[in-house]
């Protein structure tokens, strides 16, 4: 008896229960997480179905459309042409068209955008009475409906629409009638004007809360240094938004590239698709002229060009944090 009691003393015991115990903690742990991971897969799946299935999937058939000569005459017989569609397209002429009016699109609106949401937000930050009631106001363009806004704008260049009615018989500026949508850049220069006002009021929010955020201290310090409004906008202003104005330059731009909208509704390509940009382009061709292949391609390749917006995106962020 005594033997065994040296063999097993009893801190050996209470070590060995502590050891069960921990074992026994730990497996319950184990169990819990994988409980919860099991919790939380059943919670993201039908999420997950419904991604894969409406975004995912589409994307790689598109993808995989693109190299084929897809249209309404080849439904059941589909025949691989590898990169011809890709070449079809930079080699159109109307492509180029649609191109170049979202070039000037983006070009126009973005920097008109910006300027003037910024202009707008710097004088509502500075005010002490009716802020509310002005952000309220340069905000509602910005909840209106697109397809509501286009179609206002439509009546007012139209023709015969208010714009001209006021120019002829009101203030008798014109003898007559202005085509202002029969033309080419008449017909994208009231599509960008509409695209203007539209985003006045999200560039308003966005760069008034980055004005909020710049600390008032610097403002007083550059006081007392004798800087002027423009000295203060330029050394502590725009230092103190500089991630704002990126973030908005880059959304921005995504966003012209992704005009529909507007220059559908007003404009509808004419005269003789002069006035198409990229995705107007797109769906005339694949459901006009059923050429889907061609579209998947269009498709990708502005999706390169965006991809590319999105690299520049993160090595100017990069550079900013450095």
């Amino acid at each position: 008896m005594r033997g065994a009691a040296v063999q097993n003393p009893p801190g050996r015991c209470i070590d060995c229960l502590m050891q069960l115990v921990l074992h026994k903690e730990e497996k319950d742990r184990n169990e819990i997480k994988r409980k919860k991971k099991i919790e939380i897969g059943l919670l993201l799946a039908p999420g997950l179905l419904i991604f894969g299935l409406f975004t995912v999937y589409p994307i790689i058939r598109l993808f995989w459309m693109s190299f084929f000569k897809w249209d309404f005459g080849s439904f059941l017989d589909q025949n691989f042409i590898g990169l011809e569609n890709y070449k079809t397209v930079l080699l159109d002429p109307d492509f180029r068209t649609a191109f170049t009016n979202t070039i000037v699109y983006t070009l126009v609106t973005v920097p008109a955008q910006m300027i003037l949401g910024l202009l707008v937000a710097m004088l509502i930050n500075n005010i002490t009475v009716g802020k509310i009631g002005f952000r309220v106001a340069y905000y509602l363009p910005v909840i209106t409906s697109w397809v509501i806004a286009s179609l206002v704008f439509k009546y007012v260049f139209n023709t015969e629409g208010m714009l001209n009615y006021f120019l002829t018989n009101v203030v008798h500026l014109t003898n007559g009638n202005i085509h202002w949508l029969d033309s080419r850049w008449g017909g994208m220069t009231v599509a960008m004007l509409l695209g203007i006002w539209k985003g006045i009021g999200w560039n308003m929010v966005v760069f008034l809360a980055a004005l909020q955020a710049v600390p008032q201290d610097l403002y007083e310090v550059a006081s007392l240094d004798g800087a002027g409004a423009w000295q203060k906008f330029i050394y502590v202003t725009l230092p103190g938004i500089k991630g704002t104005v990126l973030f908005a330059l880059v959304m921005l731009t995504i966003g012209g590239f992704n005009v529909y909208t507007s220059t559908k509704l007003i404009t509808d390509g004419k005269p003789g698709h002069a006035t198409e940009v990229v995705l107007t382009w797109m769906y005339y061709k694949a459901f006009s002229n059923g050429k889907f292949g061609y579209s998947a391609a269009l498709s990708f390749i502005i999706a390169f060009i965006l991809g590319i917006l999105a690299v520049i995106e993160f090595r100017l962020m990069q550079n900013k944090d450095q």
